[in-house]
């Protein structure tokens, strides 16, 4: 037998929001289920003379709304079982109803349970009708109770709903600070479309939880920001500043870059933002994200300006990328160790780029990355086919041998030989820092940092003494570079 469950919108207040469809199907129940009986239109339709339920008793049994609306439905349907159910629930069915979600989903997977939903004006057309605006030119709306997932938009009109007291008003105005300025006026609209109960607050961002009008009927409109002063922008700003920069109205300079002219930015950038992270500055790494950052855009610009690609191109090949490669969060693969993931990582990689051979893999590693880094890459991947010492232990004796070597080519004065030798011996020691985990780059980078505070220490020591550099013997100079190293330590 089949059952059924009729779903009647009734609008967001007054009776002027009941379509006439809606008022024939109340009139046809034998029991009218409200979700709620705090609604302006249920005066009104008690005097239809119908007889009504509520699930009010619900909302004053449970603590969270999923389970309110979970035991709501759990009720439908046990009543479908002895009777044509019709259940009517403020606004549009459609509109921020979690029980008609819930009972659609349901009847997806129950095949004699049927559903008649009968349209209804949302809230939303209220608020729209309230406050005079047209949402073609722009209208997004937000649950306050998901707006860590719902982020403000403040190029559009906003409506938030569900502000139905002072503790989610002031969670609210918190997220909404991150966007808009304390000072941001903002409107409450309660009770929109309710003849006499209508009311309108227009007031800065800053006082939305002192309101005494919040609740169950409560919503908030924002305008969207035309002033230009956002607090907070997003990528979608940043692209339009660069296209700005690039257009006939822009930036001479701008206007003249290529993707050429700007490689010397890249390497700089990329590398203040190591310099960031080596110092632990977390303000400074900010901004220097924020220099790279500019970069990647600023050459997707010019790549959109010839035809080839946009920066929505480059982030959905970074999206599409991360997640056919991490087959163990996206799929049903598995990876319990970091080691399975870069294993599954290589191996996907390869198939992507078509790679018959790992010496293709090898080559695939830029000409351009600093010599240290590139030897560090291609040893880890001969590493992954078992091209390797078995332990660090056979990467020292390596070491030794190259050098043994570089001592007979300095003997028998061969340049080319001596050039070859010391690139071994190079090679043979980053070998040694990748079995210690150890990035060479780094190392250096950071002994050629202390080699300009330990020479330091020896020019200045040298100035106090009323000694000149370039009088001193090594021996003297060797002397205070020793004790630049006892004062490091000490400190």
């Amino acid at each position: 037998m089949t059952k059924k469950i009729t779903i009647i919108g009734i609008g967001p207040g007054g009776k002027q929001y009941l379509t006439l469809e809606a008022i024939e199907k109340i009139k046809e129940a034998n029991t009218l289920y409200l979700r709620t009986e705090k609604h302006p239109i249920v005066d009104y339709i008690k005097t239809i003379g119908i007889k009504i339920e509520s699930f009010d008793n619900i909302y004053d049994t449970y603590e969270n709304f999923e389970e309110v609306y979970d035991k709501i439905v759990d009720k439908l349907i046990k009543l479908s079982e002895d009777e044509d159910v019709v259940y009517a629930v403020p606004g549009s069915p459609f509109v921020a109803e979690k029980t008609v979600k819930k009972l659609m989903d349901i009847c997806k997977g129950v095949g004699n349970l049927e559903l008649e939903i009968i349209a209804g004006v949302s809230f939303i057309e209220a608020i729209i009708n309230t406050i005079g605006k047209d949402p073609v030119n722009g209208l997004k709306i937000i649950d306050a109770l998901q707006m860590d997932i719902q982020k403000p938009n403040s190029d559009v009109d906003i409506i938030i709903t569900q502000v139905y007291n002072r503790f989610v008003a002031s969670d609210v105005k918190l997220k909404l600070m991150k966007y808009y300025d304390d000072e941001y006026e903002i409107t409450i609209i309660r009770g929109a479309g309710i003849q006499g109960e209508e009311k309108i607050l227009n007031i800065p961002l800053y006082e939305l939880d002192r309101a005494d009008c919040l609740d169950h009927l409560t919503s908030i409109f924002i305008p969207k920001n035309v002033n230009n002063k956002i607090k907070r922008y997003k990528m979608d700003n940043l692209v339009d500043i660069m296209g700005k920069l690039r257009s006939r109205e822009g930036c001479p300079w701008d206007r003249e870059q290529d993707h050429q002219t700007l490689k010397p930015y890249l390497i700089e950038e990329s590398y203040e933002v190591l310099e960031a992270l080596e110092e632990g500055d977390m303000d400074l790494l900010e901004e220097e994200l924020g220099d790279l950052l500019l970069q990647i855009v600023f050459h997707s610009q010019i790549a959109t300006e010839r035809g080839y690609f946009n920066i929505t191109d480059v982030i959905t090949g970074i999206c599409s990328k991360l997640i056919s490669r991490h087959p163990h969060v996206f799929g049903d693969s598995r990876a319990d160790t970091s080691d399975k993931v870069l294993k599954n990582w290589e191996e996907i990689k390869r198939s992507e780029k078509k790679e018959d051979t790992y010496t293709e893999s090898l080559m695939r590693i830029p000409k351009q990355l600093p010599a240290l880094m590139k030897s560090y890459k291609i040893q880890g991947k001969a590493a992954k086919v078992g091209f390797d010492w078995d332990n660090v232990h056979g990467a020292m004796e390596k070491v030794s041998e190259e050098l043994q070597e570089l001592k007979s080519a300095l003997e028998s004065n061969n340049k080319q030989n001596i050039n070859e030798e010391i690139g071994d011996i190079l090679f043979a020691v980053v070998n040694v820092a990748r079995f210690l985990k150890v990035r060479p780059e780094l190392a250096l980078n950071n002994t050629i940092e202390k080699f300009i505070r330990r020479f330091k220490y020896i020019e200045t020591t040298a100035k106090e003494n009323g000694d000149d550099l370039q009088e001193m013997t090594l021996k003297e100079m060797d002397n205070l570079w020793n004790l630049a190293k006892k004062i490091e330590k000490k400190t």
